[in-house]
């Protein structure tokens, strides 16, 4: 599929894996909306993207309905008809353990990472059923295929069920012409290591992923003919075990 002249929203666009996925959309020819809760930082990185077309951006939390509601009512006069959205507004937390962990941060974090995606989900495909076409692709993580105690149990969790979301949403909607697709990082070097219990040693995040690393390859995902879908993939360090 050729990209030039397709639209594309991505959220948690301003920063780590989502600013990444829309600088590699925009320099395909993608028309690139980004969004996030932080307007200083969606404003500097639409900025900071000098070439054309531009990057436009608008505030949301994709935890809010109504907020995301207003999202996709400015992006369908903002780009047009939706063609790719990619959901990679993502949090965790520091306290990951049952023991220590909050309810409040449980509530946080399945917000974020699980309904937000399903709120974006509801609101993109009603437009993408009408053209009979449209790719969704889920930035999940390796925590998503196995529970371990470096996602901890919130964000674990969360992302079991994006994957069983996924899964059931692209069943449902092969029908109408749409792909849903998941993938599954490993480690990657981007601002949510911050929220690490313990800091990152430099020599660790110089041997992760970069976002670019996920950007390539929903690049190539948006670029398969509409008869190939790609459910699931999984792209981690070399260094990181997979088990």
């Amino acid at each position: 599929m050729q990209l030039p002249g397709k639209t594309a929203l991505v959220t948690g666009g301003a920063t780590g894996i989502g600013w990444g996925i829309a600088q590699a959309l925009a320099a395909a020819g993608c028309r690139v909306a980004i969004s996030g809760r932080r307007e200083d930082a969606l404003r500097a990185a639409a900025d900071s993207w000098t070439r054309s077309p531009a990057i436009q951006w608008q505030v949301c939390d994709v935890a809010q309905r109504e907020s995301v509601r207003q999202l996709f009512q400015w992006a369908e006069t903002a780009l047009g008809p939706l063609d790719i959205l990619v959901n990679s507004a993502g949090t965790n937390i520091k306290t990951r353990s049952l023991a220590e962990m909050h309810p409040d941060q449980w509530d946080e974090v399945m917000a974020i990472n699980a309904t937000g995606v399903y709120n974006c989900m509801y609101f993109a495909l009603p437009g993408m059923r009408a053209k009979r076409d449209g790719l969704i692709i889920n930035i999940s993580s390796i925590s998503g295929k196995r529970a371990a105690p470096l996602g901890g149990v919130a964000y674990d969790a969360s992302k079991f069920a994006v994957t069983a979301l996924s899964t059931a949403a692209w069943n449902e909607e092969a029908p109408n012409g749409i792909r849903v697709t998941n993938i599954f990082p490993g480690e990657v070097n981007t601002p949510i290591l911050e929220k690490r219990p313990a800091p990152v040693s430099e020599e660790r995040k110089a041997r992760m992923l970069l976002p670019e690393d996920i950007a390539d390859m929903v690049v190539a995902i948006a670029q398969l003919p509409p008869r190939a879908h790609v459910p699931e993939l999984i792209i981690k360090p070399t260094v990181q075990e997979y088990i």
